[in-house]
């Protein structure tokens, strides 16, 4: 796979200079289990990133749960660690892949293409009885050149636009489970349902214990979407997406976008229609 990278190649790679890990463990239910854990214990080398202090920046009346970070803050972050254009990132949570997922979509909206997911991620390395250190470690700052790519993100006005055109060439994708993208049940947000016309593609369906399924069982999930057409792949807050997101450009789709508010910014807007 293109962007996902194993323990096996990591555990090699982790003398390497240009080598950078980012830990980017996080808990919807405690929002402090993240960084509490990676003082527990980390890989050798690893920073930390925060989903809500560092991926996202604070919620306001739209722009969904986890709306995009203020980028002059994420890229201070990705200087503080040592990254520059030339470091190869990997990304991991505890194997759910959503949250490393973030980490790597953001970063190729930079334009940072060396980005890579740990498969399996915390657990998977922890079970290999692979090195863990309690070790903080800091970098000399990096600078970071950019080049942010606007056709990676989806926006609001984009989505409503296909939404009443109806275009067949463009098709939305929920990544939530089939009873929220339903309205048979919403445990999170403020109203239940989904966007008018997206079809749904369950992201944890991308994954088998924790690992990403091969190209071939990714292709075979969206073998029912024409490959030229254009996709906006959203969730709840734009996190579990990008698992989705990362599945879908795997299976050889070109052309898609991330729907960052995803439906929690969709439903902030009182003349938005739901199904």
């Amino acid at each position: 796979m293109k962007f996902v990278k194993d323990k096996e190649w990591l555990v090699k790679s982790l003398t390497e200079n240009k080598v950078k890990v980012v830990d980017c463990r996080f808990s919807l239910a405690e929002p402090e289990k993240g960084s509490q854990d990676y003082i527990k214990g980390h890989l050798p080398g690893a920073v930390f990133f925060d989903l809500e202090r560092d991926l996202s920046s604070p919620i306001q009346v739209h722009g969904g749960r986890h709306p995009m970070p203020v980028l002059e803050d994420l890229i201070t972050k990705i200087e503080t660690a040592g990254i520059d254009e030339n470091t190869v990132v990997v990304a991991y949570d505890n194997g759910e892949g959503a949250y490393a997922a973030r980490l790597w979509w953001l970063l190729q909206y930079l334009g940072h293409e060396n980005v890579y997911v740990l498969d399996g991620g915390f657990n998977g390395w922890a079970a290999a009885n692979y090195p863990i250190t309690q070790d903080i470690p800091s970098f000399d700052k990096a600078e970071f050149h950019y080049s942010i790519k606007p056709e990676l993100l989806a926006t609001t006005i984009e989505v409503k636009d296909v939404v009443e055109k109806k275009s067949e060439n463009k098709v939305l994708i929920d990544s939530r489970e089939p009873k929220r993208y339903l309205g048979l049940e919403e445990p999170i947000d403020k109203k239940a349902g989904h966007i008018p016309g997206a079809i749904n593609k369950p992201w944890m369906e991308g994954l088998s214990e924790s690992r990403y399924k091969n190209v071939e069982k990714q292709k075979q999930r969206f073998s029912d979407i024409d490959l030229n057409k254009e996709i906006i792949v959203y969730c709840g807050s734009g996190v579990t997406a990008t698992p989705n997101y990362l599945a879908l450009k795997e299976a050889g789709f070109e052309k898609v976008k991330l729907y960052v508010g995803s439906f929690s910014d969709w439903i902030s807007y009182e003349n938005h229609k739901i199904e």
